[in-house]
């Protein structure tokens, strides 16, 4: 089952109901910041600027002009709704399987990316089918999550399926939910409802 098309109007659905100047947990970045960015990163060919440092500060300046017009709530909604329509034919995100592959991940975490920075949330109830997409899609990329990481790293599903990221002479065990030990390996740490096996050594350095 595809579940990127409802991830998207979702996602959608969490920026409007935030507001232009609403918090997220991307740093610096306010909502119409974060619908800015999902605009340009299926829109335009500034997004090769998240791959190339050349054209990076171009995309970040439009980002930001973007961004800028978007502090009206009329703009902010046209740009949001700009990101639901989704990539153009000519792009290769309309692709049914590069849009799976690009999109099933960025639009779970930049979905909590709204709802969790702020005061009141709780974690969503998502599919069984769902979670295992998302489990897949970390264990893929989790040895690029946790590059650089000082000790051993062991992801544990809530139901006991594991994944050894690296080995190392002491290691961690990150225990939850598929979703939630994503948004912890993205880096939403103090957000990421998950639990740690280690000793208090190895998880310090986790944590450090």
């Amino acid at each position: 089952m595809n579940f990127v098309p409802a991830s998207r109007e979702l996602l959608a659905e969490v920026l409007l109901a935030a507001g232009p100047t609403a918090p997220t947990l991307c740093a610096g970045w306010q909502a119409r910041h974060l619908a800015a960015h999902l605009v340009l990163r299926e829109r335009s060919w500034l997004a090769a600027g998240l791959l190339l440092k050349p054209l990076a500060r171009k995309m970040e300046a439009e980002l930001d002009r973007r961004a800028e017009q978007a502090r009206d709530r009329g703009a902010f909604i046209d740009l949001v709704n700009e990101f639901r329509q989704g990539a153009p034919r000519l792009s290769p995100l309309s692709i049914s399987r590069v849009d799976d592959s690009a999109n099933l991940t960025e639009f779970f975490i930049h979905a909590e990316d709204a709802r969790r920075a702020g005061d009141r949330w709780a974690p969503r109830v998502l599919d069984s089918r769902y979670e295992d997409l998302l489990w897949k899609d970390l264990v893929r990329r989790a040895g690029i999550y946790y590059r650089g990481t000082e000790t051993g790293i062991i992801l544990v599903r809530h139901d006991g399926q594991r994944h050894v990221v690296r080995k190392a002479q002491s290691s961690v065990a990150i225990i939850g939910r598929p979703g939630e030990i994503l948004l912890h390996a993205s880096g939403r740490r103090a957000e990421a409802l998950v639990t740690f096996e280690g000793t208090q050594e190895a998880i310090a350095l986790l944590s450090s």
